[in-house]
C-alpha cells in the first residue's frame, strides 16, 4: 500500500476509465493476486457441487459409505482451504481499495497545492471538500471489479464448461443468460451514470454555498442577509434533495433487477435441469450438482450487475477527480533571479511605488481595490508590476514566493499546536524569533490564555479563537517568517482599537529596515506609516504622510475620519 510520503505517480488525466486503469496499474502485484485469489476462491466454490454429485452418485447411490465419507472429508477440507483463501482475498481486497483512496487523496491534495492560489479562483471549494468527502471513497469501492469481478467472470465459464459436460442445453442457457441481463440492465445504468453527475455537479454547488455560509456568517448577520441566504440555500438543498430521489430511484431499480433477475434466471437453469432428470437424461447426483453450481451463480452473476452499477459511479466520481487535475497552476516563464538586493516595487496599473526598507499603507474607500493592488504587486494574479524595474512574471515564481510574502486577513490557519501553526512551512527552534513576533503581533495575551502555551493545539482555521486572535496569529505567522518585502491585506480590521494601536507600533519596530505594505483605513494604522497612498477608483490619488494628507485631502479625510468615528465607538 502506498506510503504517506511515497510519491503517488503521474495520473492518467485523459478520462474517467483511464484514471480507474491508472490506480490498478499503480499496485499490478496487488490486483493481480486479488484477482487470481478472486479467481481461485469462486472456482473452488463450484467445485464442491461436483464432489457433492460424485459423492451422491458414487458412494449414496450404490450404498458405498466409504466412498461416501471420502467425498464428505474432500468437501470439509476443500471448504477449509477456501475460507483460507477467502480471509487472504478480502485482505487483498481491502488493501487495493485503501491504496487507491490514500493515492487519490495524495494526488488531489498534492495537485491542489501546486495550484496554490490559483486554486480558488478555478474551482470552488465545495467541489475540492466533495471530491475529498465521497468521490474517493466510491473510485475506492469501484475496484472490487479487480477481484471478485474478474473472479465472477472466471466461475462464469467454469461452471459453463461443467454444465456443458453434463447438458449442452444447460450450458447453452447460462452462456446466453449473462448477454440478455446486460441488455436488460444496461439502458438504466447509463441512465444512472448520467443522473449521478448531474447529482455530483450540484452537490458540489451545494456544499460551496455551506461553506460561504459558514465563512461570512458573522458578516451576514451583520448585513441582515442571512435569512436571504438561507432562503436560497433551502431552495438549492430541496433541488438536490428532489435530484437525489430521482438518483435513488433509478438505482433502486438497478439493484432490484440486479437480485431479481440473476434469482429469475437461475430458475429458469434449475427447472430445465429438472426436467432433463426426469426424463432419464440427468442422474440425483447431476441434478444435484446442476442444483449446486446455480447456487454458486447466484453471487457472480448478481456482482455482474452490482459491478455495472459500481464502475458506473466510480467513473462519475473519476471524472470529477480528473477535472480537478487537469486544472493548470498560472504559467511560469519568469527564468530572471530578481533583485540582487531591496528595491522598489511599482505597479503601473494603480500607480503605487512601494519604496525599498519603507513602511507604506495603502488607503482606499473600497479596501478590494487596495487588495488588488496588493496582489498585482505578490504576482498572485496577471500584473505588470516591476520589482526593481525588472517585470515581476519576468523573475522566477519560486523566487519571487521566497522573497515577498503576502499576508492575507483570511488565509487559512492549520490544526495543530499553536507554534507550528505560526512557524508555516519553516521549522522555527529559536524560541528568541517566536517571542519577538508573538510580541510584534501583540499576542502576548493569546499564548498566556492557553493551557499549554504555545505547545497548545489550536483547531482548524482557528476555531477555537476569536476573529481578534485568528487575525494576530496570522500576523505573528507573517513576521515569524521575516520575508524581504511582506504584503498585509488589512492586518487589523477584527482588533480593538487598543490593541489595534500597540500592533501597529511595533510592526513598525518589527520591520524596522524591510519593506512593508499594509491595507488599511484605520488612522491608528496610518498613522505609523512612513508613507501613506491614497487610492481613488483603483489609482494613486495622493501620496504623502499620514498627516499632511490629513490637511490637504478632503477625500482622505473624510475617509479616515469615518474610521475613526468608529473606533471612538468601539471605546
Amino acid at each position: 500500500m502506498i506510503d504517506a510520503y511515497e510519491e503517488p505517480g503521474t495520473p492518467d488525466c485523459r478520462g474517467g476509465w483511464h484514471y480507474l486503469w491508472w490506480l490498478v496499474m499503480r499496485q499490478p502485484g496487488r490486483s493481480l493476486a486479488g484477482a487470481l485469489l478472486g479467481s481461485v476462491w469462486l472456482a473452488l466454490m463450484a467445485a464442491t457441487p461436483y464432489m457433492m454429485a460424485r459423492a451422491v452418485d458414487d458412494g449414496l447411490v450404490p450404498g458405498h459409505l466409504g466412498v461416501l465419507a471420502a467425498w464428505a472429508g474432500a468437501m470439509f477440507l476443500l471448504g477449509a482451504v477456501n475460507s483460507w483463501l477467502s480471509i487472504l482475498r478480502h485482505r487483498t481486497m481491502t488493501r487495493v481499495r485503501m491504496d487507491a483512496n490514500f493515492r487519490t487523496v495524495k494526488v488531489v491534495v498534492g495537485h491542489a497545492a501546486r495550484l496554490g492560489a490559483a486554486l480558488p479562483r478555478r474551482t470552488g471549494a465545495g467541489e475540492v471538500v466533495t471530491i475529498g468527502v465521497g468521490d474517493v471513497q466510491t473510485i475506492a469501492q469501484s475496484l472490487t471489479v479487480v477481484g471478485p469481478g474478474v473472479g465472477s467472470v472466471v466461475v462464469y465459464l467454469v461452471v459453463a464448461g461443467l454444465l456443458l459436460a453434463i447438458s449442452a442445453q444447460l450450458a447453452a442457457v447460462v452462456l446466453l443468460g449473462v448477454p440478455v441481463i446486460a441488455l436488460l440492465t444496461g439502458p438504466l445504468t447509463l441512465r444512472l451514470q448520467g443522473r449521478e453527475s448531474e447529482y455530483r455537479e450540484r452537490q458540489g454547488v451545494l456544499a460551496a454555498r455551506i461553506g460561504d455560509l459558514a465563512g461570512g456568517l458573522r458578516v451576514l448577520n451583520g448585513l441582515g442577509g442571512k435569512g436571504l441566504f438561507a432562503d436560497a440555500f433551502r431552495e438549492d438543498s430541496q433541488r438536490l434533495r428532489a435530484q437525489g430521489y430521482r438518483v435513488g430511484a433509478v438505482a433502486s431499480w438497478v439493484q432490484a433487477l440486479g437480485v431479481g433477475l440473476p434469482t429469475l434466471f437461475l430458475a429458469v437453469v434449475t427447472w430445465l435441469a429438472a426436467r432433463l432428470a426426469a426424463q432419464g437424461e440427468l442422474t440425483i447426483g447431476q441434478l444435484v450438482s446442476v442444483y449446486g453450481y446455480v447456487a454458486v451463480l447466484v453471487g457472480p452473476v448478481a456482482f455482474f450487475v452490482q459491478m455495472a452499477y459500481d464502475l458506473n459511479r466510480g467513473v462519475v466520481a473519476a471524472r470529477r477527480v480528473v477535472g480537478l487535475l487537469r486544472l493548470e497552476p498560472e504559467p511560469d516563464e519568469g527564468t530572471l533571479p530578481g533583485p540582487a538586493g531591496p528595491a522598489e516595487l511599482y505597479d503601473p496599473g494603480s500607480g503605487v511605488r512601494v519604496a525599498p526598507g519603507r513602511l507604506t499603507a495603502l488607503a482606499a474607500a473600497r479596501p478590494a481595490e487596495a487588495a488588488a493592488v496588493v496582489d498585482r504587486l505578490g504576482r498572485y494574479g496577471p500584473s505588470a508590476a516591476t520589482w526593481g524595474g525588472v517585470r515581476l512574471d519576468a523573475i522566477e515564481l519560486a523566487v519571487v514566493r521566497e522573497r515577498i510574502l503576502v499576508a492575507d486577513n483570511e488565509a487559512d490557519l492549520f490544526a495543530g499546536p499553536l507554534r507550528e501553526v505560526v512557524a508555516g512551512a519553516r521549522a522555527h527552534d529559536d524560541e528568541g524569533a517566536v517571542g519577538r513576533a508573538v510580541r510584534a503581533g501583540a499576542a502576548e495575551d493569546i499564548v498566556r490564555g492557553l493551557p499549554d502555551g504555545l505547545d497548545s493545539a489550536v483547531a482548524a482555521q482557528g476555531r477555537s479563537l476569536s476573529g481578534g486572535q485568528r487575525q494576530r496569529v496570522r500576523l505573528v505567522r507573517a513576521l515569524l517568517a521575516d520575508p524581504e518585502v511582506l504584503l498585509a491585506v488589512e492586518p487589523t480590521s477584527a482588533l480593538d482599537a487598543h490593541t489595534e494601536a500597540t500592533v501597529a507600533a511595533r510592526l513598525r519596530d518589527a520591520r524596522e529596515g524591510r519593506t512593508t505594505v499594509l491595507t488599511s483605513t484605520s488612522p491608528l494604522v496610518l498613522d505609523h506609516a512612513d508613507t501613506v497612498v491614497y487610492l481613488v477608483g483603483g489609482k494613486v490619488a495622493a501620496v504623502g504622510p499620514h498627516r499632511r494628507l490629513l490637511e490637504r485631502e478632503p477625500g482622505y479625510r473624510a475617509l479616515v475620519a469615518r474610521d475613526a468615528e468608529a473606533e471612538e465607538v468601539v471605546r
